[in-house]
Parts: structure tokens; sequence; C-alpha cells
């Protein structure tokens, strides 16, 4: 039975270029009401284990989060899934620095597609609302206390803050970024979820 994962799979791989009827079809029947564009799977991560703290189930809500592999591919995705195409409720998450890629795929040519922009990135974001005492912890308790320590022996980090130190650590090995996506926001109090992660849910 379809799902709304064979719908996120099926639309990534229309917006590499394949066909995009089975899109159309997948769309009308799960229903698909809401997409949420995401940078990439660690953003994705954050956002599905924040639904899961809130008890929150987006596919059953009809909305399908989908990671672009990199902010460039928005306008592409906006244009397969918005007004123009699907007719989908488009929304999203952006680091400050893509803030205009998503500005023209979602507000260009008068549309009103809302999104929410991280001071930085979401990584940033988190690691303010937890503290980086809390985030070594955190580190120290998933086993990467000793590459965390290795890394700030590193001469090129020693002008960094003690959050651009964790920011740009967290970036250093594949797959990690992903990871504490979910650990990080597994860890957040209620009121200490960042506005911009916040504010993307209240939307929905």
């Amino acid at each position: 039975m379809a799902d709304m994962e064979d719908f996120r799979d099926t639309v990534t791989a229309w917006a590499a270029g394949g066909p995009g009827d089975g899109a159309h079809e997948l769309a009308e029947l799960l229903p698909v009401r809401a997409v949420v564009l995401l940078e990439g799977l660690s953003d994705a991560a954050a956002v599905t284990a924040l639904a899961e703290s809130r008890g929150r189930d987006l596919a059953a809500e009809g909305v399908c989060v989908v990671p672009m592999g990199g902010a460039m591919s928005v306008g592409r995705f906006a244009r397969l899934l918005g007004p123009a195409g699907l007719g989908l409720r488009l929304t999203g998450l952006c680091d400050e620095a893509e803030r205009g890629y998503y500005a023209r795929a979602l507000q260009g040519d008068g549309a009103a597609q809302e999104f929410f922009v991280c001071a930085a990135d979401l990584e940033d974001e988190l690691i303010r609302a937890l503290g980086t005492p809390r985030v070594q912890e955190l580190i120290d308790a998933e086993g990467d206390l000793r590459a965390l320590l290795t890394f700030l022996r590193q001469p090129a980090q020693r002008d960094r803050t003690s959050p651009q130190q964790l920011r740009r650590f967290l970036g250093t090995k594949k797959g990690r970024k992903i990871h504490y996506g979910r650990v990080l926001v597994e860890a957040l109090a209620p009121d200490r979820v960042p506005a911009p992660l916040d504010a993307l849910f209240s939307s929905l």
C-alpha cells in the first residue's frame, strides 16, 4: 500500500528529471495537502523527531517532509508541487544564507507560500536552545566525546566560539548531522524549541 514515503521518493525522482505521473496519482490517493521543503536529511531528522515528540503524525495529516539535497533545488520542487504543478501548499525551513532561494521560489510572482529562516542554520538554533554544556553532555552520551576533544585540539578551532566549534564538529563525519538532528531535538524541553522550528509546526 502506498504511503507518504512513496510520495516523497516519487517526487524526488520527478525533480531529478523522471516522469511525474506517479506523483500526481499518489498526491490524490494519499491524499497530500502540504509539503515541507527542507535543505537536507539532518533537517528532516529534526522535523520528524519534533513531530514524534509532539505526538503528531504528519503523514496522517497529509503533510510530506521532503529533503531536497540542497537549497538551490527549491525552485524546481516548488514548480512541480506548487500552484503551477500539483497545487499543494508549500512551506519550509532554511538557513539564513539560503533565504533568497526560498523567497524566489515560494514568494515570487505574487505567491504567498510561507517559510521559516534559521539564524545561521538549524544546528546553530538547536545548540543555542540547549546551551553548549548540554550539547557536550549529549555528545558524550552518544559516545563521541573523544572525537570531539580531538577535533577541538585542531589549530583551526582555536579562534571559533564554542557554538561554532560544535556546529563544525557535527558536520565533520558523514551521517553525524543527521544523527544529531534527532538527538538534539529529543533533548529539548517543550518551551525551548527554536522559534523557526516551532513556527513551522504552528503553520502546519
